[in-house]
């Protein structure tokens, strides 16, 4: 069996990591036990926008995100059973020019912040301590929760709409409620990007729109976004740019009105699609049926 590790490979003639503004990747890889979940994967995030990375089950969105956001990380196995990970050559993924992988882990909290599918705590903290810890990496490792923390942290929970939350336990909260104090913990945290695993996940369609309203809200002030979505019709009403994996691969990228057409989609999901315009909006609404 051989480690899982991931890798980010850069040809000669591919200078865009160093130079692009947002988030960018080249030919990103990782493996599972010889399996490949990911395949030679670019991604580009442009600033200020909404990215939703899509694809039907186990075509690799949280892999990618979780090696984006540097918690698989080269050197480290992907399973805790598997052996020891074989070191990745080439540079890590860049925001802003920046190799992020390089980064101290506290700056690199400060520029990124990763929500996860199902996040949970074990630990006896109330809603308002839990978002609170988005504040760590903004304050000196001795250093209590300011005044000004406390604020930020409030204010991220009004946003996330969980402000009734505050005071309590985690460990009490329903799914839909983590996912929104999951939110509000990484709007604390103040990233210039940010990563999201299903954020509409366990919530009802009210929070949903209200959760990818607040993604927009966050790329009108330049936050760079990138959220792994099922809903492909969330992803039509929302996202400015889209990236779609089929089995860790890249299959297609570019302008929501270019990758959400009935050829890109029905080879990947196996459905008929068709694409029908919103008439307030002018945006895609897709309809399915098996085929």
């Amino acid at each position: 069996m051989s480690a899982g590790y991931s890798s980010v490979r850069t040809p000669p003639t591919a200078q865009i990591a160093s130079t692009h503004h947002g988030l960018a990747a080249e030919r990103v890889s990782w493996d599972i036990d010889g399996r490949l979940i990911l395949d030679d994967v670019s991604v580009l995030a442009p600033p200020g926008a909404v990215t939703g990375l899509l694809g039907p089950n186990g075509s690799g969105k949280s892999t990618l995100l979780r090696v984006l956001a540097g918690v698989q990380q080269a050197g480290q196995a992907a399973s805790p059973s598997g052996p020891a990970a074989q070191p990745a050559p080439g540079p890590a993924t860049t925001f802003d020019g920046a190799d992020l992988r390089a980064l101290p882990r506290r700056e690199r909290a400060r520029v990124l912040a990763l929500v996860e599918q199902d996040a949970g705590t074990d630990l006896p903290l109330s809603v308002l301590d839990a978002v609170l810890l988005g504040r760590i990496p903004h304050r000196s490792l001795l250093a209590g929760d300011s005044d000004a923390d406390r604020a930020a942290a409030r204010t991220a929970l009004v946003a996330a709409g969980a402000q009734e939350l505050a005071d309590r336990e985690v460990g009490t909260l329903s799914g839909g409620e983590r996912q929104r104090v999951h939110m509000a913990r990484a709007l604390a945290q103040q990233p210039r990007l940010i990563l999201l695993d299903e954020p509409t996940n366990h919530l009802d369609i009210a929070a949903q729109l209200h959760a990818m309203r607040v993604l927009r809200d966050l790329a009108a002030d330049g936050v760079t976004v990138v959220a792994a979505l099922h809903d492909l019709n969330l992803a039509a009403s929302t996202c400015d740019h889209l990236v779609l994996l089929d089995g860790g691969q890249v299959v297609a990228a570019g302008p929501v009105g270019e990758v959400l057409v009935p050829a890109v989609l029905e080879p990947v999901y196996g459905v008929r699609v068709d694409v029908l315009t919103h008439p307030r909006t002018g945006r895609p609404v897709l309809s399915f049926e098996r085929s």
